[in-house]
């Protein structure tokens, strides 16, 4: 499956933010979605997950409560909402998918299919 992020920007400390990742060339409710971060001189993170039907999703400790995967199956699209936005939150977020085993994968290895990357960029 092809994956397309979008959404990412400049934004100030407590703002909000909504990443896209539109795939295509597969059916997307087969997939399961992750979405990961890489941080400037960091390694790239997991951030959250969902399966495929959207029933299961899984947060990284640093976005629970603040961050909210959804995906719409009909418009084959999955959402990452961001609120709260920290400084500490500055990466180039992707979008990851594989083919559904019915669980959240927190490791980059697991995912076959990867977006471009969106960058979102926090200022104090």
């Amino acid at each position: 499956v092809q994956l397309q992020a979008s959404g990412g920007g400049l934004v100030q400390a407590g703002d909000s933010l909504r990443l896209s990742c539109a795939a295509s060339g597969r059916t997307f409710s087969l997939y399961d979605m992750g979405w990961f971060r890489r941080a400037p001189g960091k390694e790239r993170e997991f951030v959250g997950g969902t399966t495929w039907s959207g029933q299961t999703t899984v947060y990284a400790d640093s976005v629970k409560g603040r961050f909210t995967i959804s995906r719409d199956n009909a418009v084959n699209t999955a959402y990452l909402q961001m609120n709260s936005l920290k400084v500490e939150d500055t990466a180039i977020y992707y979008c990851a998918a594989r083919r559904s085993v019915g669980q959240v994968s927190r490791f980059t290895e697991e995912y076959a299919d990867w977006g471009q990357g969106t960058l979102v960029t926090v200022s104090s």
